[in-house]
């Protein structure tokens, strides 16, 4: 059965579900790797993606824009010039209640009669102002990282920005 579209997920109104020790069948988020590039490395500005909307983005969206951000600045800078870090983590457990849909189904589902859901997938719930993806880069480097979390945010089912912030103190003139 193919994934619905973001639009079935991307709002709430009920408490999270993340107590995954009572959920049978809860399926592991699809994030491979939280932290990528050089981690000791000396960087001059932070470029963060901010939410502006609360909502929550599924685990797909967000190794989706893991991919497209880490590509665009792997090839573009290479490995040890930029450190990205996804900084949300998918705890809230997804439930769909699924239906059929061919001639006769009406005989054999029972509707909404105890329509709990079982386990689809995982997402993360954001609030305005929570920073989703971290970009570290030297001052050189700047459009890079901009046009890195432009991409990223195009995989996002809620409306960004972008925030750059130094990471040195500037040193005033004696």
């Amino acid at each position: 059965m193919p994934l619905r579209p973001a639009r079935c997920y991307t709002h709430f109104s009920s408490p999270p579900y993340t107590r995954k020790e009572y959920i049978p069948g809860a399926p592991p988020p699809k994030i491979t790797k939280y932290e990528m590039g050089d981690i000791h490395g000396d960087y001059d500005y932070r470029a963060e993606l901010i939410v502006t909307e609360a909502g929550q983005i599924r685990h797909n969206a967000l190794e989706a824009a893991r991919i497209m951000a880490n590509k665009y600045l792997s090839t573009s800078l290479g490995d040890q010039n930029y450190f990205l870090k996804i900084r949300v983590i998918p705890h809230h457990v997804l439930r769909e209640n699924k239906m059929m849909a061919f001639a006769g189904a009406d005989r054999l589902q029972d509707g909404m009669r105890q329509a709990f859901g079982k386990p689809v997938g995982l997402a993360v719930r954001v609030y305005p102002g929570s920073v989703v993806v971290e970009v570290r880069v030297k001052k050189e480097h700047i459009e890079y990282a901009k046009e890195a979390l432009r991409r990223a945010a195009s995989k996002l089912p809620l409306p960004t920005r972008i925030k750059f912030t130094p990471l040195k103190p500037a040193l005033k003139p004696v």
